[in-house]
């Protein structure tokens, strides 16, 4: 009796396996289910820590002082949840529908166009920044339909496409050095900015900082899996030694040592039920109400560009990383993948946590072994389950999420040697793309103001013929949006 229970079992067993086979193609794809299952995770470890980064990245107040989500605060958890539940959905349709190990969350360097240019522009609240990115992420979603996705990317010389990665990873490190307090501004004194406490590093959330970023960085650099969550986990085990036996407390006038973000102790449940007061906090009216149709356009259109061309670089690495490529080069399923992501960014805007886009970090799960997308369904599930863990990210101090900002920084610097810096019609746009996303605090202004002198010096080189239309119209619109204050205050005195 028992053995025939135990043979159903196995029957069952095996048909699910069967099926799951079938319909991930895995024997064609030289994989099995538990590398699937494994790489799924280790796509999952790698890319976790969005979950901390984003809720931190999106915390601050808009132009007019109001909170994502609502509150009189940032509402770390609730962002958090949304974050992982959007990630989840979307992970796991990449999975199912285009049958491809990419898992997406909220884009770095996205989040951070809408937290510290989008809202912070005269009168835009965080609804009206998701609008943006509904919009942008529309805007793919029909050029991957209509094919002028093939248009757009030729259009964009590749060292500009290259330049602004680079621009991105500078931005992105910039912030975190901020946002951990080893780089601050230096209104009073005699040099624009500072390093630590007028040079020196005298407090302990700095050395936090310090000793986390080097055990990242360490850990990147030995190729462990996960190496950007374990420095996240690492320094924050660091500070809440630190704070147990300091008592270091929050930052503020009276204590400038203090810890920059939420202080590292326990004093809540850790496990809740997720709530999600992002959720359809969006606005496709107010963005050009506030700002303008011209506005509106070339903000959509600058995040378009980040958002559009990482996802082409990051799908084709993960498939070259799983030998996944055909003949001419093309991942499997292009244009589903392609549409996916497309939804992705819209489904990000309207769940309130900025533009879902796919991570480079889905190379780690394919390095382990995943081929197909039930590893993208797996990560998807273990995102899902991370909703009811939100509370946790607000014990991560801004000092050890930092760490995390500098990593993906350097890893977003290292295509600058792609660049031909010996034509100086290229090196010049390219330069001013990098050197204005950082200095100019803005990755709106460095894409702009590279792109505006790309046209510049092919003119000067007498080049002028190579410029694509597309370019010259980018340009058109990128001088308008710099000289839009003028432009309104004629429109409107």
């Amino acid at each position: 009796m028992n053995t025939t229970k135990e043979a159903a079992s196995k029957q069952n067993t095996k048909a699910k396996d069967n099926w799951l086979v079938s319909f991930f193609h895995i024997k064609e794809r030289n994989s099995t289910i538990g590398r699937e299952l494994r790489g799924g995770f280790v796509t999952f470890l790698s890319m976790v820590y969005i979950l901390v980064l984003n809720p931190i990245i999106l915390s601050g107040p808009d132009s007019t002082g109001g909170f994502l989500g609502g509150g009189s605060e940032a509402n770390i958890p609730a962002i958090a949840a949304a974050t992982a539940l959007v990630a989840g959905v979307m992970t796991i349709l990449m999975g199912a529908a285009a049958n491809f190990p990419l898992a997406l969350a909220a884009g770095l360097g996205l989040n951070s166009v809408v937290a510290y240019t989008i809202v912070q522009l005269p009168g835009m609240t965080w609804a009206d920044g998701m609008g943006v990115i509904v919009l942008e992420g529309i805007v793919i979603v029909l050029l991957v339909l209509t094919g002028l996705r093939e248009a757009i990317f030729r259009a964009i010389p590749k060292f500009l496409r290259t330049a602004i990665s680079v621009g991105i990873g500078l931005f992105v490190a910039l912030v975190g050095f901020a946002n951990a307090g080893i780089v601050k501004g230096n209104k009073e004194g005699p040099t624009l900015m500072n390093f630590g406490n007028a040079g020196s590093i005298d407090t302990w959330p700095l050395v936090v900082f310090i000793l986390g970023a080097f055990i990242t960085l360490i850990l990147m650099l030995r190729k462990i899996p996960g190496a950007i969550l374990l420095g996240i986990l690492s320094s924050t085990i660091i500070a809440f030694i630190a704070e147990a036996v300091g008592g270091i407390g929050p930052k503020g006038e009276e204590n400038l040592g203090g810890w920059a973000g939420s202080v590292p102790t326990i004093s809540d449940s850790l496990v809740q039920l997720p709530q999600f007061s992002t959720l359809g906090q969006f606005s496709l009216i107010g963005p050009f109400q506030k700002l303008g149709v011209i506005a509106v356009v070339v903000l959509a259109f600058s995040v378009m560009l980040a958002d559009f061309f990482d996802t082409m670089g990051t799908m084709v690495a993960v498939a070259s990383e799983g030998d996944l490529l055909d003949a001419d080069g093309n991942p499997p399923h292009t244009q589903a993948i392609l549409l996916i992501d497309s939804i992705a960014a819209i489904a990000g805007g309207m769940g309130g946590v900025s533009s879902n886009t796919s991570f480079v970090e889905s190379t780690s799960g394919v390095a382990d072994g995943a081929r197909t997308g039930l590893a993208s369904v797996v990560t998807g599930i273990l995102f899902l389950l991370s909703t009811f863990l939100a509370p946790l990210v607000s014990l991560v101090p801004s000092e050890a999420a930092a760490t995390a900002l500098v990593a993906v920084g350097v890893l977003m610097v290292r295509s600058v040697g792609d660049i031909t810096w010996d034509d100086f019609s290229a090196a010049v746009p390219a330069f001013f793309t990098i050197v204005f996303m950082p200095f100019g605090y803005s990755i709106t202004v460095g894409i702009g103001a590279g792109f505006i002198s790309y046209v510049i010096m092919k003119v000067a080189a007498g080049q002028a013929r190579k410029v694509h239309p597309l370019m010259w119209v980018v340009a058109v619109m990128f001088v308008l949006y710099f000289v839009m204050g003028p432009i309104q205050q004629i429109l409107f005195s």
